[in-house]
């Protein structure tokens, strides 16, 4: 099976290559952008399967796939969340949210792999994947939490919420009055619950709210720490391969 990736940062391609290569399969070709991958394709013989990201240095992906006909089949690796991606869906791709999971990578290569021999060129549209990233399907977020304090139920409304985390197996909500309250949901659950705009997964543990964020400072292996207005518990750390999506959120 021949495999590329293409992602701006370098420090991500090498980690799915070592990703790829734990479950065997070898991507040996590592393209960084949109310009390198155009030029690559004018020149070789196209892979079986591209792991794409969306966004690279120097434009989106798709142009990739305007300026050559590409029939190999695609999954992104990308950061939109999931109900932007329905597109994706609709268009038979396949696609792994960051930071990419090792189970749901090994899902993604075999069920790739389950239809290779009968798989047919992939037709993309991409100006409709376009139009939905840019102007996402207009839908409801999560407005409010109910918890359970002792015999009572709690209402904890949305913004009065500046991060949610994992910790000993359960998910926390952390007010901005300092009260941790215990989440019959898990942080993956959440994915299609929160308003993106407002909050954005820093890690695997994190989620935090825009307007909590009091500072940000560089950390150690180019990781960026977060202080919010109240949360002292723990460090909230943002994940090397999220600092690049994290800093274009903020903006």
């Amino acid at each position: 099976m021949n495999v590329i990736i293409i992602e701006d940062e370098k420090p991500s391609a090498r980690r799915l290559q070592r990703m790829l290569k734990a479950l065997d399969v070898e991507a040996e070709t590592m393209l960084h952008s949109v310009e390198e991958s155009i030029e690559w394709f004018q020149g070789n013989k196209h892979p079986d399967l591209i792991f794409l990201d969306i966004q690279l240095s120097d434009g989106l992906s798709f142009e990739i796939f305007e300026a050559i006909d590409i029939n190999s089949a695609v999954i992104f690796t990308t950061a939109y969340d999931e109900y932007a991606l329905q597109a994706f869906k609709l268009n038979s791709i396949d696609y792994l949210l960051k930071p990419i999971d090792d189970e749901d990578l090994n899902t993604a290569v075999e069920k790739f792999k389950s239809r290779t021999p009968k798989r047919q060129a992939v037709t993309l549209d991409f100006n409709d994947i376009k139009k939905l990233l840019v102007n996402p399907i207009e839908r409801e977020y999560k407005k409010r939490f109910s918890v359970k304090v002792g015999q009572h139920l709690k209402l904890i409304n949305i913004e009065d919420i500046e991060c949610i985390y994992s910790e000993n197996k359960g998910t926390y909500a952390h007010t901005n009055e300092g009260r941790n309250y215990l989440l019959d949901m898990t942080l993956d659950q959440l994915e299609d619950e929160l308003e993106p705009h407002v909050f954005f997964r820093v890690s695997r543990k994190f989620y935090v709210n825009i307007n909590a964020i009091k500072d940000i400072i560089s950390y150690t292996n180019s990781r960026l720490q977060i202080k919010l207005n109240n949360f002292n518990e723990q460090e909230v750390i943002v994940a090397r391969e999220r600092v690049k999506d994290f800093k274009n959120w903020l903006e």
